[in-house]
């Protein structure tokens, strides 16, 4: 069993610094996980990226990324899908450079469309997109997250069946799983669907949801209806599962510590 534990960005503790400065703020807080965050873009100059591979290597850091929010592989418009599918591109040339395995992403919304005509046009980008990883001999790969809005495209047996299907990994979102499914999540379920993967790459957070599902996301603490940590930990540990989970929490790091605390209660009561 590996648990890997760390943020999505850098830690607020080192707030508006660099990815550099927050590969060493992680480890020195003994995480081992950090998700770089192209939100707005992919701007990481190739030196920069190639540094971190190199630090996050030396400080025993797991890196991932996740690519930049607006993508929409079924979008109407040719253009939109085109400028989604480089942008997963771009992410996924920084992540090889930083030794990165896992480029996350919110593949596409239905639209107008039926799920399995909505399933048919993902696939066919994450193929385009599977056979420019193998050209360039990535060692990344892409991994669409499951989402939290029925409108959006990403429900893990999606997800599951495009992996299958096409090659590329995926990130279980639990929050988002919890909020698609009204508050509702069967971590035994889950990880039984998983259980051919050889490592699960994650996130966990708090979240709030209403009608429409996913609100945002909240610390895990601060939540009163979210899905329970301890339960999802217990499972782990009881499945000896290799699994990096990133905290979204709007406390990040924090929120990973108390992951870890809970996680080293639990294998010293199971000793």
């Amino acid at each position: 069993m590996k648990i890997f534990l760390g943020p999505a960005g850098i830690p607020t503790t080192v707030k508006n610094r660099g990815v550099i400065e927050g590969i060493l703020e992680v480890s020195r807080l003994n995480l081992n996980a950090m998700e770089i965050q192209f939100t707005y873009g992919v701007n990481m100059k190739d030196e920069v990226a190639i540094e971190a591979g190199r630090l996050s290597k030396e400080k025993g850091v797991l890196l991932s990324v996740h690519a930049p929010y607006y993508v929409n592989l079924n979008s109407g418009e040719e253009e939109k899908t085109k400028k989604s599918r480089e942008r997963i591109i771009s992410s996924l040339q920084k992540a090889h450079l930083m030794n990165a395995s896992y480029v996350v992403f919110h593949p596409a919304y239905y639209g107008k469309s039926s799920p399995e005509e909505c399933y048919e046009r993902v696939k066919s980008e994450i193929e385009e997109i599977m056979e420019v990883v193998r050209m360039n001999r990535w060692k990344s790969i892409p991994a669409p997250e499951t989402t939290g809005k029925r409108t959006q495209f990403g429900e893990l047996d999606e997800l599951l069946r495009l992996s299958e299907e096409t090659g590329c990994s995926l990130c279980v979102d639990f929050a988002h799983i919890y909020a698609r499914n009204g508050g509702k999540i069967d971590y035994r379920e889950i990880f039984d669907k998983l259980s051919s993967f050889d490592h699960i790459h994650s996130h966990f957070s708090g979240i709030e949801f209403g009608r429409n599902r996913e609100r945002r996301h909240l610390t895990i603490e601060s939540s009163k209806d979210s899905p329970p940590l301890r339960p999802l930990l217990e499972e782990i540990v009881r499945r000896d599962l290799n699994i990096t989970i990133i905290s979204e929490s709007p406390i990040l790091e924090q929120d990973s510590l108390l992951m870890k605390r809970i996680i080293e209660e639990l294998l010293e009561a199971s000793s």
